[in-house]
């Protein structure tokens, strides 16, 4: 059973923009911590950014704080991940994740119940 469901991925030029999003049906997520993460080829899964659900905190990591906006639409279950100006850097599966709270520190290895993902690829 898939209780997290990323879209939104897509191949674009460096410069461009895309919302991510992330999405369930499970009313167990509302007070969940929410995270994203990407994984680019031969490299570790990276946390990106972060939000309680029931509070509205959110976090992100340094390389993401310029660049990457997250948000949330409670009544849409949805958690969204926004990347603007893009680089071929960006390139990589992006996933969310969830896990009760505490949110922090944005390790993979924390967070309990993974999406399957949604590939974005940004050429130069």
């Amino acid at each position: 059973q898939v209780e997290l469901v990323e879209s939104g991925g897509g191949s674009v030029q460096m410069g461009g923009s895309l919302t991510l999003s992330c999405t369930t049906s499970e009313y167990t997520y509302d007070s969940a911590c929410v995270g994203w993460f990407r994984q680019a080829p031969g490299k570790e899964r990276e946390g990106v950014a972060i939000i309680n659900r029931a509070l509205g905190d959110i976090d992100y990591m340094n390389f993401a704080k310029d660049r990457f906006t997250i948000s949330q639409d409670n009544a849409k279950r949805s958690v969204y991940l926004q990347i603007d100006d893009l680089r071929p850097e960006d390139s990589a599966m992006y996933y969310c994740a969830a896990r009760p709270p505490a949110c922090s520190p944005l390790d993979a290895g924390r967070y309990t119940t993974w999406g399957q993902g949604t590939q974005v690829t940004v050429s130069s």
